[in-house]
């Protein structure tokens, strides 16, 4: 018979969502950068294990007014988390604890949105643990970050939380805790066979080979404004759109033409930079992204054109 779950990855920008759900389905299908805001739009990520289809909601970082001003993010992106999980059997929070500013405390955000769902069970995930030695810390922050308690009892031999109201620090009813590499896979198969023992019988909702709602095209494009976001600095990508101009597949090849548009020429030439070389690299590193997304040999142009002239 077959089975079938649900899961909505939450998380602030960065914390390894996409990594980790690249990793849970063995197959590179959300698209990755270093920086902030890689995910712009919620997308589903699907395996079948042992019986079970899973799909994954791969959801934008959750984020402050603020901060949407700031990188010019759509409307639609604090919306597109929670039609994720109000169509999800449980949520999953990715917490980066390798970034020894934020590990010590969930974001507000997050604590937000698990109290405004907390019918639904959760569980926590620390990610990048292959970046903290000591395995002191670690505990430490499962006490923290569980305030002592899974499923809302404290646990055995452990103290009653000090609970602050107004500036709660961690979410007393995770139902199980995963330490993770999403990087190295440490970990992963813990989060498969929970996820597995959770899945309940129903029919699946794609077809066994399927791994991504997302079109070929839309993968091309996204994968193209992940790399953009890796190889230019500060905010200059931001600035940029990519759009497909021609998708195609001959004999076993994908051919795909994307141009990128830039706000003035000055910004053109720091994507194209000297003698073309930077545009080289980008379209080189793209073009082995979308070889491991879909597994076949890839032939991709990427082109630059300003808005205005300087």
């Amino acid at each position: 018979a077959q089975k079938l779950i649900k899961v909505a990855i939450i998380g602030v920008p960065n914390s390894g969502k996409s990594t980790f759900i690249n990793k849970i389905i063995d197959h590179r299908i959300c698209p990755t950068s270093s920086k902030v805001h890689t995910t712009r739009i919620a997308s589903r990520a699907i395996t079948v294990q042992r019986g079970a289809q899973m799909i994954f909601f791969d959801t934008p970082g959750l984020v402050t007014p603020r901060e949407m001003r700031k990188h010019n993010l759509e409307t639609s992106f604090s919306s597109a988390y929670r039609h994720s999980i109000q169509h999800s059997d449980v949520i999953g929070v990715i917490h980066d604890v390798g970034n020894h500013w934020t590990r010590g405390q969930l974001h507000p955000t997050v604590l937000d949105t698990l109290e405004s769902y907390k019918k639904l069970p959760s569980f926590l995930v620390l990610n990048k643990i292959d970046s903290l030695r000591s395995k002191r810390v670690l505990l430490d922050l499962v006490d923290n970050l569980t305030m002592n308690s899974l499923e809302g009892v404290v646990r055995k031999g452990a103290k009653e939380p000090e609970v602050d109201e107004k500036n709660p620090i961690g979410w007393r009813n995770f139902s199980k805790v995963f330490m993770v590499s999403a990087l190295t896979g440490d970990g992963v198969p813990d989060v498969l066979n929970y996820l597995h023992a959770k899945a309940k019988a129903a029919p699946w909702e794609f077809s066994g080979d399927t791994h991504s709602d997302q079109s070929s095209e839309m993968i091309v494009q996204e994968t193209v404004r992940a790399r953009l976001l890796d190889f230019l600095p500060q905010e200059i990508p931001y600035t940029l759109s990519s759009e497909l101009e021609y998708f195609n597949s001959h004999r076993g090849t994908l051919y795909a033409s994307v141009l990128v548009t830039c706000p003035n020429s000055r910004i053109e030439r720091l994507v194209c930079g000297e003698s073309d070389g930077k545009l080289k690299q980008i379209t080189e590193r793209v073009s082995s992204d979308l070889v491991e997304t879909f597994r076949t040999p890839i032939s991709i142009t990427i082109t630059t054109m300003s808005r205005k002239k300087e």
